[in-house]
């Protein structure tokens, strides 16, 4: 009966519910306009939730309703709150995520190698196979044989199965000398 009487008179809301955190944006919405301007995604929909908070300062504004707002989800609104208030806006304008890619497997001098081997045309290297036993022999270098082929592929342009033109270990002279004899021989 007592709980049917609150829900009467929409008293409920006013008991149950807790009250939008109000938080006091230190920064104007034109210098986070300008800083949301220079920043990247990530950071410019943290600045999007600080500008809602700053337009919402007298009165306060729910997570619920930023998530609304703004598109972003409310437990990340809750913890951006968390870091203004305790840090301030520095530590919102950094994402804290570790960019770059892994470290090469090849060093500059091993690249080199590799690339002077590859482009060699007498080097008779038939395949990836071939590849990574040189590379184990004269590198001294264990390698998976996947890292071999996507990173030559990827700096030098190799391709799985390549046909040559000729043999590799062919003496020049004796090709010149075999088609100046099958041009008597050819039928005109």
């Amino acid at each position: 009966m007592y709980f049917d009487f609150f829900c009467i008179f929409g008293l409920l809301n006013k008991y149950i519910m807790s009250l939008p955190l109000k938080i006091t944006v230190k920064e104007s919405i034109k210098e986070l306009r300008a800083l949301q301007r220079n920043a990247g995604e990530l950071i410019g929909k943290r600045l999007r939730v600080l500008i809602e908070i700053k337009k919402h300062e007298s009165t306060g504004i729910s997570k619920r309703d930023l998530s609304d707002l703004t598109g972003v989800n409310h437990n990340s609104i809750t913890t951006w709150r968390k870091i203004y208030l305790a840090n301030g806006i520095t530590p919102l304008l950094s994402h804290g995520r570790v960019g770059g890619f892994k470290k090469s497997v090849v060093t500059t001098e091993e690249h080199q190698q590799l690339e002077k081997k590859l482009n060699d045309p007498k080097n008779g290297i038939r395949g990836y196979v071939e590849l990574l036993e040189w590379v184990k022999s004269e590198l001294t270098k264990d390698m998976k044989y996947i890292t071999l082929v996507k990173y030559t592929q990827r700096h030098f342009g190799t391709k799985i199965k390549v046909a040559r033109k000729s043999h590799v270990k062919k003496d020049k002279e004796a090709v010149d000398t075999f088609k100046k004899t099958s041009d008597k021989n050819v039928k005109k």
